[in-house]
């Protein structure tokens, strides 16, 4: 059992409604002091939902909890003083320059010495050389830790990122998430939206959310074994059709292409190993056992998720 002195999220029972569909369903997590904590799932999951309901945007329907110890239904605007959220959408003004859309920050939030405020985060982000150009001119890369810089600026003890990484090359992503863990080193608790696997493993803990229902959550490790999932990796030129020939065999959970290879998945070996006995004998086909992936546990999630869309 976490202490509560430990806990920075404990929310319970959380529930939210837009015009009669339920985006958020009776979700319950806890977020420790200094963890980073990866939150996945397909679009309109009710990632964003949850995380403006943490952060007092959106009061929930139903449920309880506590962020930063300030109760969500009535002190939203004590935890918006103490958090940072960092939205899908570049929200800083593109016609100022770096600085002066950090100062800009700085002012805003009434901080002592803004120019130093932001000549220190411009220091930290890498972006000396650049405080004097157009936010507006800025990559998805440079813009996305401009965005960063101004969400630490004011020193909060809960960074909120929804998605921030999407659409920038894989060389920001990591350095991105190599100052998210230097952040989370010095005692910042960190919860961040994903779609990318990678980061997923990045993460200490993470939890899964399809169509408002939280499904899994834990390290990856304990996710990626509570699935139960056995892979079987398939090589060879007949990979091609296999697909069409496995899907909806009983036994066969999951199958999905990861590069020149196919993995096949399901939950009850016996099965499993049922359903593909008559394709091992193939020439064209190579088979071997592997490990299950965190993206097999996802794409099996999904497969069983109910869209509540529809």
């Amino acid at each position: 059992m976490v202490e509560a002195a430990e806990v920075v999220i404990d929310v319970e029972g959380l529930v939210k409604t837009f015009d009669g569909r339920r985006v958020v369903n009776n979700l319950s997590m806890q977020v420790r002091k200094g963890q980073i904590y990866g939150f996945l799932g397909p679009n309109g999951s009710g990632k964003t939902t949850t995380i403006r309901m943490l952060c007092g945007l959106l009061v929930p329907d139903a449920g309880r909890g506590t962020c930063l110890g300030h109760d969500i239904l009535t002190e939203a605007r004590q935890i918006r003083r103490r958090v940072g959220y960092m939205t899908q959408k570049f929200s800083l003004y593109q016609d100022l320059t770096i600085r002066e859309n950090l100062e800009f920050v700085g002012r805003l939030y009434r901080l002592d010495h803004p120019r130093d405020r932001a000549s220190a985060a411009i220091e930290r982000l890498g972006l000396n050389g650049r405080d004097g150009q157009l936010a507006g001119q800025l990559s998805g890369g440079w813009k996305q830790r401009l965005a960063l810089g101004a969400c630490i600026l004011p020193e909060p003890d809960l960074l909120l990122l929804d998605e921030p990484t999407a659409g920038v090359d894989p060389q920001a992503r990591r350095d991105f998430w190599t100052e998210i863990h230097a952040l989370a080193a010095e005692g910042l608790t960190v919860l961040v939206s994903t779609h990318y696997m990678d980061e997923a493993e990045r993460c200490h803990e993470i939890a899964y959310i399809a169509y408002g229902e939280l499904l899994v959550k834990g390290t990856v490790d304990e996710v990626v074994a509570g699935a139960g999932l056995t892979t079987l990796t398939v090589t060879g030129p007949g990979v091609v059709g296999l697909p069409r020939d496995l899907k909806g065999l009983p036994g066969v959970d999951m199958v999905a292409p990861f590069g020149l290879n196919l993995h096949v998945c399901g939950r009850d070996r016996a099965a499993l190993e049922a359903a593909v006995a008559p394709f091992r004998g193939r020439a064209d086909l190579t088979w071997s056992e592997g490990a299950a992936t965190l993206e097999d546990v996802f794409i099996d999630l999904m497969s069983r998720s109910r869209d509540n869309f529809k």
